[in-house]
């Protein structure tokens, strides 16, 4: 089976040829190109705004002219990663995707069911010629994971809608009403290079297998951070034999918890048989204290071709010193949303770039004034172990209102269909919706969507049997929208 053969079928039919249009972020020129068309040839008012998010309008259905306008909101890009060795093509590849055990998987790459699912659930609506609804506005942002470039370039004005339902959580039967911030932290580094020393031997050191994820979602389950974990080695190494460090490549992505970090070092030969009984014992170690969390990590220490130069000791200690104190995970849980992460920070990427050494982490933070205190710890940190040290990218998070309409209306309609209730909850990831409510400070908004497991990884799955209930939701939800 594939999942054209799924119901319910506008959904899984929109959403599989969004997998076979590359889409990852900042690269979303076909997608764009692919659904302003898609509107155009449904027949209905489609527009493209000057930073290329698509919007296309429907009207109500007879009878329901009167109901205040709904906007459902998704983003068309993807995060692009996938399990080492995998030659996907991101920019020009399909997604592949299968089913397995009740969840649609991709083949060693992210699915792009973050946001896919809600695009197509926003496209099955906008087609749809069997249900009931009021004037319907999909906006289709582009850039959510990498900035909110789409979010923030949004001009006021341009929708006319009344209610926003983001559809870009990822638990069935969840309501959210609010969602963190976000401040992205750099740090650069400018080291002077060296001649390898004498009596030198290379290798290469490589920390893989480990399950990275969503740096918001996934950063309360405990995972090992690739960057952390080499930092750790390579500080200790140094210390004890004598380590230099030639070139360092650790994560991909500002929003995922970093699953791979490599590095080309040098030891004096005299240290040979301790330093690799050393990478031994170390690798152990670290299986042990991530034992049932994080079962196929592995760190490699293999003979590499010896380098040209290395970085100067000063600034290797720096930069070993600052990543061993960089604040990473969570920093505090909410007390007052039982179970949620509340401030948190992931050490995302440290790179080599143009012969510099740049580091980047993403901050989190339901508080803003948390998340502001937090990022200036971090640049501290920074700027103390002689680095250049910035933030940019500062987002607001939402502010839930627990006497929102359209969430009350939502609770009851789902009580009512399901005969359950449905939790409402605020989530440590960023939604556009802190973006989207600055702009349009009248909105309503309530975020949800389908079950969907371990995003921002090649473990992304999506739950199947989610689906259905989350588009009846949608469907009953917009024939319920109050009058105006």
């Amino acid at each position: 089976m594939t999942i054209n053969e799924l119901q319910p079928s506008g959904i899984w039919k929109n959403f599989h040829s969004l997998t076979q249009i590359p889409r990852p972020s900042k690269k979303e020129a076909k997608v764009i190109a692919f659904m302003k068309k898609w509107g155009e040839d449904h027949g209905l008012e489609t527009m493209v705004d000057d930073c290329g998010n698509v919007i296309i309008r429907k009207p109500a259905t007879p009878g329901m002219e009167n109901r205040k306008g709904v906007i459902l909101q998704a983003h068309l890009d993807m995060v692009p990663q996938k399990n080492d060795g995998n030659p996907h093509d991101f920019e020009n590849d399909p997604i592949e995707t299968h089913i397995e055990d009740g969840w649609v998987k991709a083949n060693g790459t992210t699915l792009g069911a973050d946001d896919g699912l809600g695009a197509a659930a926003a496209m099955a609506v906008l087609e749809a010629t069997d249900i009931e609804h009021g004037p319907v506005e999909a906006l289709f942002t582009i850039d959510e994971e990498t900035g909110m470039t789409g979010a923030n370039l949004l001009k006021p004005g341009v929708l006319k809608g009344d209610i926003l339902l983001n559809m870009d959580s990822e638990t069935e039967g969840e309501l959210y009403v609010g969602c963190a911030g976000g401040i992205d932290n750099i740090g650069t580094w400018t080291p002077k290079y060296e001649d390898v020393p004498a009596g030198m031997i290379a290798y290469k050191l490589f920390v893989k297998g480990l399950k990275g994820g969503h740096s918001g979602m996934d950063i309360n389950l405990g995972r090992a951070n690739a960057n952390k974990v080499l930092n750790t080695m390579m500080l200790m190494a140094a210390e004890k034999y004598g380590l230099r460090m030639a070139c360092i490549d650790g994560g991909s992505l500002r929003n995922a918890i970093p699953r791979e970090a490599m590095a080309i070092v040098v030891i004096p030969e005299a240290n040979k048989a301790e330093f690799e009984e050393y990478a031994k014992e170390y690798e152990a170690i670290v299986k042990e204290e991530f034992e049932g969390i994080e079962p196929e990590m592995a760190i490699l220490c293999e003979p590499a071709e010896m380098p040209k130069q290395v970085i100067d000791l000063t600034t290797q200690d720096n930069i070993f010193c600052a990543i061993a104190r960089y604040p990473n995970g969570v920093i505090a849980m909410s007390k007052d949303f039982e179970g949620t992460t509340e401030t948190s920070s992931n050490l995302a990427t440290i790179k080599m770039e143009n012969g510099k050494i740049v580091c980047a982490s993403l901050t989190r933070s339901l508080v803003d004034a948390d998340k502001d205190k937090l990022a200036e710890q971090i640049r501290k940190n920074l700027t103390d172990n002689g680095a250049e040290a910035y933030s940019t990218g500062d987002y607001p998070g939402w502010k839930p209102n627990p006497n929102s309409p359209i969430l009350n209306t939502m609770k009851n309609v789902y009580k009512a269909k399901f005969g359950k209730e449905a939790k409402v909850m605020v989530i440590h990831a960023g939604l556009e919706c802190g973006i989207l409510g600055s702009k349009y400070p009248n909105w309503d908004m309530v975020s949800f969507g389908p079950t969907l497991v371990h995003p921002h990884s090649p473990d992304e799955a999506l739950l199947i049997e989610s689906v259905g209930p989350f588009w009846e939701f949608v469907v009953e939800t917009l024939k319920n929208i109050p009058e105006k």
